[in-house]
């Protein structure tokens, strides 16, 4: 008898810990514009219990249609994000602005195009959309994100490829698109949607928690920042964390993590220090409590090294 409630008591704790862990991530949507609306993903990496909800989304409800900015990291997101957007208006979905293809906003797109969406899309996102990079990636993903990444899962390219900054007007609205990468990625868009004073930025801002800084330019994503301040925004919603209502205070902590990282990266790779003490030298108080931090600052310090050293030798060519 008493193994049997042992037993017992184990299937029931597995079975809740399964029904957990088979609950979806909330998603909840927020107004930020007389017409837009935006969900957070979480401050989290993507598993298959948070069917890898870690980006933003948003969506204009414009004249005679919706305009989605990114597209959520899997099919069963972006059909949930479609499901909330059929909530609150019966236009259709008739367009999705891509600001970089990371798979975190893209793996969604399918489903929106099943919709009868466009995607639209920066050229330079082809390099990566055709590399191996992207294929190993979304082959691990089919494992790793399973069962909402799978065989059926794929990389969509966009209807429409910018190459240049543009103003556009879909569905009754005018969007500004302009062109900001290379920066966190070469193809990065930033949307202005003058009528709403909404900034979408993609993912030159990580709001409340550090960003992912992989092969970036940083050096541009600098410039590119003080850009989106030119921008009379009453909101700006970033590609991860919360809409942010002061974007001058919130752009300031990327900017100046990303100043951070090269003038101390820089340093080292000039005076042909090793990564390692390089990196246990420095001084990361300032930003070793912001969410993300011991994931991520080693491997953005390293990238940003390698970068360094990379500008350092065409210095001297």
């Amino acid at each position: 008898m008493q193994w049997q409630r042992v037993w017992v008591g184990l299937v029931c704790a597995w079975a809740t810990g399964f029904a957990m862990a088979a609950q979806p991530a909330p998603m909840v949507l927020q107004q930020v514009g007389p017409h837009t609306f935006y969900v957070q993903g979480l401050a989290a990496l993507g598993s298959t219990d948070n069917q890898n909800f870690i980006s933003n989304a948003g969506f204009v409800v414009a004249a005679t249609g919706v305009v989605v900015i990114d597209a959520l990291g899997s099919p069963a997101l972006a059909k949930r994000l479609i499901a909330e957007i059929k909530a609150i208006t019966d236009k259709p979905i008739t367009h999705v602005i891509v600001t970089h293809y990371h798979a975190d906003h893209i793996y969604g797109l399918q489903a929106f195009k099943e919709v009868g969406a466009a995607i639209v899309g920066q050229e330079r996102a082809r390099e990566y959309m055709y590399s191996d990079t992207a294929r190993l990636r979304l082959q691990a993903s089919r494992t790793d994100l399973a069962p909402w990444i799978d065989d059926t899962t794929r990389i969509v390219a966009p209807d429409q490829w910018l190459t240049s900054s543009t103003t556009m007007e879909l569905a009754g609205t005018t969007f500004q698109v302009d062109v900001v990468g290379p920066a966190h990625t070469p193809e990065d868009l930033a949307v202005w949607v003058p009528s709403e004073r909404v900034l979408f930025s993609g993912d030159l801002i990580f709001n409340g928690r550090l960003p992912f800084v992989g092969k970036a330019n940083s050096s541009h994503w600098i410039e590119a920042l003080e850009h989106l301040l030119q921008y009379p925004a009453a909101a700006v919603v970033p590609g991860h964390g919360g809409a942010s209502a002061n974007p001058s205070s919130d752009i300031a902590l990327v900017r100046d993590y990303l100043v951070y990282l090269r003038t101390t990266m820089g340093e080292a790779a000039a005076n042909f220090e090793p990564f390692e003490s390089a990196y246990e030298a420095v001084d990361w108080s300032a930003f070793a409590s912001v969410p993300m931090f011991k994931f991520a600052n080693r491997m953005n310090a390293y990238n940003t090294y390698l970068l360094m050293e990379q500008e350092g030798l065409k210095g001297i060519q």
